[in-house]
């Protein structure tokens, strides 16, 4: 057990760093909404990211939209360029503007741009590489990928006249091979500098409009839920046979269980929700994520409450009430904004600076939670074997035991999600992705299992609650085992005391008798 608490406590320290780390992360919606977005120079283009999303293969080309086809979809994209840009006469080939929308699998990523002389790559064809490998100066340098020649699929767009706007014709792009497909508006004229674009583009897959990396989950949910049931009723059923001797913590446990099989069915009907429209449902994502807020919460309170030694060491939390309060209120709020800004009405990703801004409260929370759990815990076996109270020693032996091997197994998993991320930088092991997310649910259910299990209502529950003489509660071997470690003054004295007694009863008889005689 100490080695495991040493372990505990020294991994909480790489914790934080790890916990950070992974915690800059969003999802990205099925259906990419811009709204006036400017183009950034990058290179020798002007380029827009128009999405990055996993997409299976269509099962048929002959299925309806709905059914078995996977497709990227561009809807009302509109593109405005400055008034001066219009006016001017442009030294590329296509004298009005050329915009053009790039589709392409991560694999085909080296397809797209060239270099002259092996320097710094090139998006857009320059007149040295027209004469070196024939392509269209002031257009996208396009080479046809090694397994489909009309991939990667370049759409053009161009401005008429002195237009100030021009309209994409509504395209559908089939998606006839699985893999994660990116999308980019390239404008290689440099005249179309402050170019803005509006509209949206709709990403599908076979089974709807959920992306790739979260489809998974849907089907993830659906047996979370089904264990959290069975969870309950098995709880549940113990909770109402043994209801006389149920004790405050179990009641915080049972809600805990409820907190998790509701949190459970509402990212159900989100996810499934969102496989149906391609959009976010922001009532229920809203009300999920709210749910899962205070259920981390409370959880977190649950398990410091229990280490502090609340209902079995001590009636109620004293002093500390007020600061367990407080650091629950903080977590709830830091978690509750984080998950909202993510997921709530979220199409894109929000900025780098921004999750780390939200990020950071959440991950240090966490650390400090875990470090005050450990402490608290530390203390309350030490007062535990101090009185020797075997009973719950062992109890919170194995409760410590689990902590611990949950905190390293944290630290493990985190590390491995560094890994795996840092290793795919392009996301091309984008179905495997969802067990990052799956794996601290299923952390989280198999902890609440253990307390449950050690903590289950029963007829003999309230032998781990707190009593009054929790100075003098031992076992009978406890309590013959300081009867026998008496001292032989004190027994002695107790028996001389017997002995002068009884003379003196003698003496009053002996008295009595010869007043009779008398």
């Amino acid at each position: 057990m100490d080695f495991a608490f040493r372990i505990a406590l020294k991994s909480i320290g790489i914790l934080i760093f790890l916990i950070l780390s992974t915690r800059l992360t969003s999802i990205d919606a099925s259906i990419h909404i811009y709204q006036k977005q400017l183009f950034n120079e990058v290179g020798n283009a002007y380029l827009l990211p128009g999405g990055s999303e996993g997409l299976d293969a269509s099962l048929s080309s002959d299925n309806s939209a709905a059914d078995g086809r996977s497709f990227i979809r561009f809807e009302n994209i509109t593109f405005w360029r400055t008034p001066d840009a219009a006016d001017e006469p442009s030294e590329m080939e296509h004298s009005t503007g050329l915009i053009q929308a790039v589709i392409f699998e991560a694999a085909d990523r080296n397809n797209i741009g060239g270099s002259a002389y092996g320097g710094q790559r090139s998006i857009c064809c320059t007149p040295d590489l027209a004469k070196l490998e024939g392509c269209k100066q002031g257009e996208v340098i396009r080479i046809p990928s090694a397994t489909e020649i009309n991939w990667p699929i370049v759409l053009n767009i161009q401005f008429s006249g002195n237009d100030l706007s021009t309209d994409m014709d509504n395209a559908e792009v089939p998606i006839q091979k699985t893999g994660m497909y990116n999308l980019f508006f390239i404008a290689c004229d440099p005249k179309l500098k402050g170019t803005v674009m509006s509209g949206k583009t709709v990403w599908k897959n076979p089974g709807g409009y959920l992306p790739g990396r979260m489809a998974p989950l849907m089907k993830f949910y659906v047996y979370m839920a089904i264990a959290y049931l069975l969870l309950s009723a098995i709880w549940f059923w113990q909770y109402v046979r043994f209801w006389e001797d149920i004790l405050q913590l179990q009641h915080c446990i049972a809600a805990v269980i409820g907190l998790g099989l509701f949190e459970m069915i509402l990212w159900y009907l989100d996810y499934s929700n969102f496989n149906k429209t391609g959009m976010r449902p922001v009532v229920i994502t809203a009300w999920v994520v709210t749910v899962g807020a205070i259920k981390k919460t409370l959880s977190r309170l649950l398990i410091l409450s229990v280490s502090m030694g609340y209902g079995v060491v001590r009636p109620t939390l004293g002093g500390l009430t007020s600061k367990v309060l407080l650091i629950g209120a903080t977590y709830f709020l830091a978690s509750e904004l984080l998950d909202i800004t993510e997921h709530v009405g979220t199409i894109n990703d929000i900025s780098g600076r921004a999750r780390l801004f939200l990020a950071l409260p959440d991950a240090f929370l966490d650390a400090f939670l875990i470090l005050w759990i450990f402490t608290s815990l530390s203390k309350t076996l030490e007062q535990l074997q101090a009185k020797r109270i075997s009973v719950k020693l062992d109890l919170y032996r194995k409760f410590s035991n689990a902590l611990a091997v949950a905190v390293i197994a944290s630290v493990a998993w985190i590390t491995y999600e560094i890994y795996f991320k840092a290793t795919d930088p392009f996301n091309e092991r984008w179905q495997s992705a969802w067990i990052i997310t799956a794996f601290w649910d299923i952390l989280s259910f198999v902890l609440l299992c253990v307390i449950c299990y050690l903590w289950a209502p029963s007829q003999s529950s309230q032998r781990y609650a707190y009593s009054e003489d929790v100075g003098e509660e031992f076992d009978d071997e406890e309590a013959q085992s300081l009867t026998r470690g008496q001292s032989n003054g004190e027994v002695s004295l107790v028996k001389q005391e017997q002995k002068n007694a009884n003379a003196g009863i003698s003496d009053d008889e002996d008295n009595s008798e010869e007043d009779k005689r008398e």
